[in-house]
């Protein structure tokens, strides 16, 4: 039976209320589990019903990944059942889909803060992955009920008996109590809402305390301003309410309030446990930061909810604008960016190669090609990107300490010690390829931590390993080495010391900032020879020789050299001696020395490009 429209926000009884949101592996059917709730729900007309509703940006659509969570209001009629313990009428369900992949898991941690429960949706094919534990253990943490559901049944492999042992072995439940749906048919998805309304515990909050809202995501919007989207904890929030932000005492106007259903739709208030969006009008994209409290302005609250861990970037690169007048534009886009994504950091840089620039910090990979083409198609900038590094410290012989973000900042003088950051990395995979992956892991200086079988075939491999490792081929190999079964999740734990080089790029005896890298001492001769050989081919031919250099300190390691161009000065001698050749040759030798000692090397744009591009970077966009 078709489903009421929602209830008016306000209104609205907090008994009544469920807040919960999916998680689960990259593509294990999160998007499409969500559009099958839209669809019975009724708040999507089978007209404009598509796939993936809720993923709004073309890049999701394309690489058929959630990048940023999104929250929705439905309602669910519960129809009198007398083997439930749930009284029949219509409920309120907030969901929020989150994303799957290990880059995106700050966006999970903030969604998990607005919910009491959680679906862990985990694939009746492959079983459970990486992420999928790291997930389970974000929702266990922020203390949420966890609701386990298998998805795809549907499918001809799917091996749903076993995999509900497992998923029930790590949970601690009964495998009768994990649910089996297949989102794509739409098969179970009605008794999971039912399931969801019946386990889920209603929101707790003091409707007469003052209001305190938790702010669990922002987007910018460039007719608008900025829109927040908030989880009410105490009290209310109504229209034309003066609010104040508590982390900065920012004052602003409630212009609009409303829920999302999953188009915005106004309402008069949100009252306790409700999720809903706010507009003040602000166009300042600072004055509305993520985890903030947002409380009445008169008689507001004096504590503030606890808010979120600002996350710490793990991986670095640097992009610039190829054309120099873009900068400005490019500041902008990235403050407008940051808004939408609060993972993003940045500060500005200057590069002697590529111009004025920002060096920002990443999640990891994925994250940086996300943000560097978000930049690219949303604001129409042409970027070229840096390769990706990590940040160093590095205690010099005299006791200073350097933090080291871009190779460029690595110290002069003699090091004492260089320490780089080590993460807890956990590897979920067949059993068949337990061998390549300890070869692999060990070959990019990572030592076993422990090893368990989730069952008879089915491996967990937790390593330590350096970060520096990961962020350029090491998913890549993992992947070709077991044919894709391999899953990835890693956690910053610590740091180690190594005996790490800087490895300067030289064209014709000038350092070329762009170009450097900080590698161990044992790759230093071969990422060398690489980048050298690959400069050779990029780099045009000039009037005189041009030698690229690749140096550690004042030892060159390895070396090519561009050929200069030369005028054919013979064409006109059509006899005589050798030595009337010679001296003309001669004559063209000292002409080139002279050339050679005021000559400067241009490297062109497409040079940059092709060389940082193509830069051995793992992991791109790549499922986990």
């Amino acid at each position: 039976m078709p489903n009421p429209p929602v209830p008016v926000p306000g209104g609205t009884d907090p008994a009544v209320l469920r807040n919960f949101c999916i998680i689960a592996h990259i593509d294990h059917g999160k998007s499409t589990l969500a559009d099958r709730m839209l669809q019975l729900t009724g708040v999507v007309d089978e007209r404009s019903a598509r796939a993936q509703y809720l993923d709004r940006m073309d890049i999701e659509r394309e690489r058929g990944i959630t990048i940023k969570s999104q929250a929705v209001r439905m309602p669910w009629t519960v129809e009198q059942d007398n083997d439930q313990d749930t009284a029949p009428g219509t409920y309120v369900l907030n969901m929020i889909d989150t994303p799957g992949h290990v880059d995106f898991t700050y966006e999970v941690s903030r969604s998990l803060e607005a919910c009491e429960a959680a679906v862990l949706l985990v694939d009746a094919a492959q079983g459970i992955e990486a992420q999928t534990l790291a997930n389970l253990y974000l929702a266990l943490g922020a203390d949420l009920h966890v609701i386990p559901v298998l998805n795809k049944i549907d499918l001809p492999n799917a091996n749903p008996e076993k995999y509900a042992a497992e998923l029930a072995h790590i949970i601690g439940c009964d495998p009768a109590e994990v649910l089996r749906v297949s989102a794509k048919t739409g098969e179970g998805v009605a008794a999971l809402l039912n399931e969801i309304v019946r386990q889920t515990p209603p929101p707790v909050g003091d409707a007469d305390a003052p209001a305190r809202a938790l702010i669990f995501d922002s987007v910018y919007d460039t007719y608008r301003g900025v829109v927040t989207y908030v989880r009410v904890i105490d009290g209310k929030l109504s229209h034309r309410d003066r609010i104040k932000m508590m982390s900065t005492g920012a004052v602003h106007e409630m212009l609009e309030v409303g829920v999302i259903s999953p188009e915005p739709v106004k309402a008069g208030d949100l009252g306790v446990g409700e999720v809903g969006y706010l507009i003040t009008g602000v166009k300042d994209v600072r004055q509305s930061r993520v985890g903030d409290t947002v409380t009445s302005q008169h008689n507001g609250a004096t504590t503030p909810l606890g808010g979120y861990a600002h996350p710490n970037p793990m991986v670095f690169a640097g992009l610039y604008p190829i054309d120099g007048d873009d900068y400005t534009d490019l500041r902008e886009a990235l403050d407008k960016l940051q808004l939408n994504d609060a993972a993003l950091s940045y500060e500005p840089e200057t590069s002697g190669a590529l111009g004025f620039g920002f060096r920002c910090g990443f999640l990891g990979l994925l994250h940086m090609e996300i943000v560097r083409e978000r930049l690219e198609r949303e604001f129409g900038l042409d970027l070229i990107s840096t390769a990706p590094n990590v940040v160093y410290h590095v205690t010099m012989e005299d006791g200073t300490e350097h933090e080291v973000t871009n190779p460029s900042e690595y110290p002069d003088g003699k090091v004492a010690a260089v320490r780089e950051p080590v993460v807890r990395a956990t590897i979920l995979s067949p059993a068949d390829y337990i061998g390549t992956i300890m070869e692999l892991c060990q070959r990019k200086r990572g030592s076993l931590l422990g090893m368990d079988y989730l069952s008879a075939d089915r491996v967990e491999l937790r390593y330590s390993l350096p970060l520096a490792e990961i962020v350029f081929d090491f998913f890549d190999q993992l992947k070709s080495r077991t044919k894709g079964y391999a899953s990835l999740d890693y956690e910053p734990t610590s740091e180690q010391l190594a005996d790490l080089v800087k490895v300067d790029i030289l064209l014709h005896g000038d350092p070329v900032d762009a170009f450097s890298a900080i590698v161990h001492r044992d790759e230093a001769y071969a990422y060398g020879v690489m980048l050298a050989g690959k400069l050779k081919e990029l780099i045009p031919r000039q009037q005189f020789e041009v030698p690229i250099q690749a140096a550690v300190g004042a030892r060159v390691i390895a070396r090519e050299t561009v050929r200069a161009m030369r005028k054919d000065v013979l064409a006109k001698c059509y006899g005589g001696d050798i030595t009337r050749k010679r001296k003309l040759l001669e004559k063209q030798k000292e002409g080139k020395k002279r050339m050679k000692m005021v000559g400067r090397v241009e490297v062109p744009q497409e040079a940059f490009i092709a060389a940082l591009s193509t830069s051995p970077v793992g992991e791109k966009a790549g499922k986990r």
